[in-house]
Parts: C-alpha cells; structure tokens; sequence
C-alpha cells in the first residue's frame, strides 16, 4: 500500500514526545518557567482542541510573578473559612501553594448552557485543552503538572476567580523545570486498556 502523500516527516519525533511526555510535581520545580511569549503559544496549542459548535467552551488564568502570592492569600481566607483552627503552618502552606512552580495557568470549564451541544462534549473539551497545554510545554523543554487539589472546588476561590454560571476549574497546571531527573511510572499494558470489538 502506498504511503499517504501528506505523510509529516517529523512523525517520528511527534511520537516520541507523546510516548515521552509525563507530569512533574508541582512541589518539585524551578526556573525560569514559560516566557510571555512561550506562554501566548501554550494558549494557542491548547486552543486548537476539538469544539464542537465552536463554542470555545474554555478560557485560561495565568499566575505569574507576584499574582502567585496574592492568590496565596485568597487560598488562606478560603482554608479559615474551612478550618478556623488551621494551624499557622497550614496557613503557610496555602500561602507558598502557588510559588512552587514559576508560572502556574488555572483552566476553565465554561459550558454554554442551553445549546445543542452536549455538556459533556464541552467538558471534554476542556480537559482536551489542558492536555494539548501540558503536551506543548513538555515540546518546549518544560516539566508541567495538571492537578485540581482542594481549593479548585472552594466557593471562595471560585468566587475570586470570578467564575460565572456553567464555569467550573478543569485544574491548575504548574509549569517549570524539574528540580530532579523525573522517573517515569509504569504504564497500563495495551490488553488491559483495549480491546476489537466484535458484533454480538
């Protein structure tokens, strides 16, 4: 069979990126993280998602520089509001949360209610987007580390985030370098997670 005529000579490559591509932990990273610009491109990657109806059913939050240390704050008030005996050091936790990685990108879900498209088509989406974003920086030599973590569901911080209705955070993806060689973990055997369908 021939090949096909448009067939990307940089295939290859592409596929080692996926198959090398892993989180870093956000607990563990350094600098510099993503320029202005390298950050304007991580956007664009992960714009460039499936969209069904072309709602752009997500938008982006970037904490950078001192914004990391503000927002530090507002997960501070949220834990009091939680646990009004939190310890100081829990406090100091929530304070530093953001200053682990050097640039850290919030993802909103934002379902268009009311449309022909399903919600779930939406969501599916955004995740999309957070993938294809960890994905583009792992392509520009950066460590990225997609997790949601407790604040992401607190009113307060959604609330200073100023989420509307049908908005929800997908996760916070902390970009940075690897402050240690990352070891990457055991990945499910192709039986186990496929199967050929057959007709009853």
């Amino acid at each position: 069979m021939n090949e096909p005529a448009n067939l990307n000579v940089s295939a290859p490559q592409t596929l080692d990126l996926l198959l090398s591509r892993r989180s870093g932990s956000a607990k563990r990273m350094n600098g510099p993280g993503p320029s202005q610009s390298q950050i304007r491109t991580l956007i664009a990657c992960a714009s460039r998602v499936p969209d069904h109806g072309k709602l752009t059913p997500w938008r982006f939050v970037i904490f950078e520089d001192q914004a990391r240390a503000e927002f530090g704050e507002v997960l501070v008030r949220a834990l009091i509001s939680s646990e009004p005996d939190a310890t100081e050091e829990r406090r100091a936790q929530e304070r530093g949360r953001l200053m682990r990685a050097p640039v850290v990108i919030a993802a909103i879900s934002r379902v268009r209610e009311g449309m022909p498209i399903p919600e779930w088509e939406q969501i599916l989406s955004a995740g999309a987007a957070c993938q294809t974003l960890c994905i583009a920086a792992h392509a520009m030599g950066f460590v990225a580390n997609w997790i949601t973590e407790w604040y992401a569901y607190h009113p307060i911080v959604c609330d200073a985030m100023d989420l509307k209705s049908g908005e929800r955070i997908a996760g916070f993806i902390y970009l940075g370098h690897p402050a240690e060689p990352l070891i990457d973990r055991p990945r499910p055997d192709f039986d186990l997670i496929a199967t050929a369908w057959h007709a009853p």
